[in-house]
């Protein structure tokens, strides 16, 4: 049986909602916005001038219909979604930002953002197809400075190696934060279930008060010590233990984790974009600081990336960490690189470990949700 949630959930609940109008103040008053989309897109550089970074909306599924009237249907459904809120001003981020930061991470996002650079501006990040030559990494330097010197025309401001250095140090704190907080997944029962982890993962991109979040996040941990102290847990000890990877699965977007934990299994970790992937490499504050940021995000393990060998070591990695007895590898249609690479990970975790693995292509409405339902049973039955 599910037990009480942690009370310190109750502000991350409201942290989301509360956003749009607190990002509406700062605008209010003379603060510069810059939206992104993608993990690709360095928030230390758009921290460093003096503008607030904010991920924007691509997770729900009612502005689909109006990203559909410009978009192919067949497209990805992040893609349609994050065009319909954008097209509409539906998301108030999207609404407030100055600058949306784009990148070249598949086909169908460059072409949308050729649509959307007709009603906002935009800049998109150019990155090379791998990240393990020099070429590569020289390439996406060139693209990080070409950003820099964006930011710094758009809001008439000079990024310094002392502001890049003050954002490496607070961002690189936060992540250290988050990482310790995903350590407590690993025990037995977890001590929050994996939706709730999502909620502050994902609450992350849209708050502005970060000393008041890193807080909040410290509050969290001391609760959930005092939990493991007590052995209680989101879900009874010895339940199905959980890896999700795949493509983003934000709130709004968490259909295949709200029926993985209704049926019993425990969500130890989402590698996915909209989960840890972001957090789990820091900035080396060590190396100069353009250079230490190209490198951190280049070495970002997307299936945009071929050859991509980094994801599957991490995964395989991750399942022996958290005492994964099972990997639910999400795909939504029309996202044909994590499409193809589903098959290359499933091979490589067979080789090395054996461990159950199940692939649910998807998109962002409910008319599947029985299906995937019965194959999430038929998938947790059968694990050892």
């Amino acid at each position: 049986m599910t037990l009480a949630r942690p009370q310190a959930m109750a502000h991350f609940d409201m942290a989301i909602p509360h956003a749009g109008a607190s990002l509406k103040q700062l605008k209010e008053e003379g603060k510069k916005i810059v939206g992104y989309y993608c993990m690709y897109a360095p928030q230390e550089i758009a921290m460093a001038a003096d503008a607030i970074p904010v991920a924007l909306c691509a997770t729900k599924e009612e502005p689909i219909a109006d990203g559909e009237k410009t978009l192919p249907r067949n497209f990805c459904p992040l893609i349609k979604s994050s065009y319909g809120f954008a097209v509409t001003d539906k998301c108030p981020f999207f609404l407030h930002s100055d600058l949306i930061v784009g990148e070249t991470t598949c086909d169908g996002k460059k072409k949308m953002f050729e649509h959307m650079a007709k009603f906002k501006p935009l800049h998109v990040m150019k990155l090379p197809q791998g990240n393990d030559s020099a070429q590569d990494q020289a390439y996406w330097l060139e693209s990080v400075k070409e950003l820099v010197r964006v930011l710094e025309q758009t809001f008439q401001v000079q990024i310094s190696n002392e502001k890049l250095s003050t954002a490496i140090k607070e961002l690189n704190d936060e992540r250290k934060l988050i990482m310790e907080l995903a350590d407590f997944m690993k025990y037995d029962p977890a001590p929050i279930s994996g939706q709730d982890m999502l909620k502050v993962l994902w609450a992350r991109n849209f708050v502005f008060d970060r000393p008041e979040f890193a807080q909040q996040v410290r509050d969290l941990i001391s609760e959930l010590k005092e939990r493991v102290a007590r052995g209680e847990g989101a879900l009874a000890k010895g339940a199905k233990r959980i890896v999700v990877t795949g493509v983003p699965t934000g709130l709004g977007a968490e259909k295949v984790l709200k029926i993985i934990e209704e049926n019993g299994g425990a969500l130890v970790y989402i590698e996915n974009c909209a989960g840890m992937k972001q957090f789990v490499n820091p900035v080396d504050e060590a190396k100069p600081a353009l250079e230490a940021i190209a490198e951190k995000y280049l070495n970002t393990h997307c299936s945009c990336m071929s050859p991509n060998p980094r994801r599957l070591e991490i995964v395989e990695k991750i399942c022996r960490d958290f005492k994964a007895d099972g990997v639910v590898d999400i795909v939504w249609q029309g996202c044909h690189t994590y499409n193809v690479e589903s098959k290359i990970l499933q091979d490589y975790l067979k080789e090395k470990n054996g461990i159950p693995f199940l692939q649910i292509e998807t998109d962002y409405s409910q008319g599947d949700a029985e299906q995937i339902r019965t194959r999430v049973q038929a998938f947790m039955e059968r694990m050892p």
